[in-house]
């Protein structure tokens, strides 16, 4: 399939499991542009869905990996990373996405995303932030914005926040990125270039809660809330010169950090291959 082609007839029901829907996600939600993203990306690069595996954990993020009609792997609270790690040094031939929350991500499965990072075996890890433990009773999550009111904050949080870009980086991620829902199509080319790249790659996704979250902060519908992703960043085009309407940017988005490092997969079954010489001989 040539690339006009695979732009021009992406239908995104070709990837679904539509025997699942009508899905959970609640209206407005991030999480489903953010799905309809990948499989852009995925549709694009041309990836056969069986070998595709999708590996999610536990809460809203978790759960859009259940509509992907390819292999998909819903994991335990915090440890999608670990289980992709094994999966992916079992079968390198296959095409590893994690995703994955907030919560997931930063809290709970804290200390599997920096050692992922570290090692830099071949997986695209996508975390979708919407800054709150969505599914599981709204509590605050390490992403949360400053006096934000959550269910375990109702004086508003106190509590500072993960900047999980530079954290992937600092660990070891050889490709880190951020985009936001509103921009579909630019996620859609950081997620593709993630893929492409041949390490751990990193990419978050900055989502929106309207329910959990837009609701209880007054943030208004989910017209409202994706248009406020952008609203304080100054485009590209423009540069710095402007100081209104515009103000200053808040949040880096696109490809953060590229680095060139050995990818761990391919060191492990060197080393192993030597071993393995060396006793045969």
């Amino acid at each position: 399939m040539n690339e006009i082609a695979r732009v021009s007839d992406f239908d995104v029901k070709d990837y679904l499991r539509l025997n699942l829907m009508p899905h959970f996600m609640c209206p407005g939600c991030g999480h489903g542009i953010a799905l309809r993203s990948l499989l852009w990306a995925v549709h694009e690069l041309g990836i056969d869905r069986n070998k595709l595996a999708v590996v999610c954990g536990i809460g809203c993020s978790g759960r859009t990996g259940a509509y992907i009609d390819a292999n998909t792997f819903h994991t335990t609270h915090g440890r999608p990373l670990a289980f992709a790690t094994g999966l992916k040094l079992a079968r390198p031939d296959l095409t590893v996405v994690v995703i994955t929350g907030d919560g997931d991500c930063l809290a709970i499965g804290g200390n599997h995303l920096i050692h992922a990072c570290r090692r830099n075996l071949d997986i695209t890890c996508l975390m979708l932030n919407n800054e709150i433990y969505g599914m599981t009773g709204g509590q605050v999550s390490p992403t949360t914005s400053a006096t934000r009111v959550t269910s375990t904050t109702p004086a508003g949080n106190t509590e500072p926040t993960f900047d999980a870009c530079k954290l992937a980086d600092a660990a070891g991620a050889s490709f880190v990125g951020r985009e936001v829902t509103r921009q579909a199509p630019a996620l859609k080319n950081l997620i593709r270039a993630a893929i492409e790249h041949d390490g751990f790659s990193f990419v978050e996704v900055m989502s929106d809660c309207t329910e959990i979250y837009g609701r209880k902060n007054e943030l208004g519908e989910s017209a409202e809330m994706i248009l406020s992703q952008k609203s304080d960043m100054v485009p590209d085009g423009l540069g710095n010169a402007p100081d209104q309407p515009f103000r200053p940017n808040r949040m880096a988005t696109g490809i953060l950090a590229r680095h060139a490092r050995p990818e761990y997969g391919r060191t492990y079954r060197e080393r192993s291959a030597e071993l393995r010489a060396g006793t045969e001989g």
